[in-house]
């Protein structure tokens, strides 16, 4: 979902995404009047502070969403609508992160949540490696 990485610290990242023009999603959501599914807004959130996540732990632990609290989503969004996704660390211990995320449109809040994350070992040294590189191809897009 995420197409770049603004800016990323240890505790704080803001992301770029841009809705695709013609996606499936849109067959059915709505036809003639396509509207971003509210599940692949929070799927964007959670890219957004997954991200977060990984850098602040030196990428040495793979975090799975495991809840969504108190989310909210204001105004629906189109196709080739620009995203900026924020994302802030509310806690990191004890094998689980916290992070509060939103996405705005144009400067004006269009979703936000709670989101939890379990931190586990990375199954396969392939996919860290890989999720590093495509982490840092995202920062340099920006």
């Amino acid at each position: 979902m995420l197409d770049s990485i603004v800016a990323l610290g240890d505790d704080e990242i803001e992301t770029r995404a841009i809705v695709p023009d013609d996606s499936t999603v849109f067959e059915g959501h709505f036809p003639g009047h396509p509207l971003m599914p509210g599940v692949l807004l929070i799927e964007t959130m959670a890219q957004t502070c997954g991200t977060m996540v990984m850098a602040a732990h030196s990428y040495e632990r793979l975090p799975l969403l495991v809840g969504v609290k108190d989310a909210k989503l204001r105004q629906f969004v189109a196709p080739k609508t620009e995203i900026t996704g924020r994302g802030k660390l509310e806690h990191a211990g004890s094998g689980y992160a916290v992070a509060k995320g939103e996405l705005l449109v144009e400067g004006k809040r269009v979703a936000n949540a709670q989101l939890t994350y379990t931190l586990i070992k990375w199954p396969a040294p392939e996919l860290r490696d890989f999720m590093v590189a495509h982490i840092g191809e995202l920062k340099a897009s920006s």
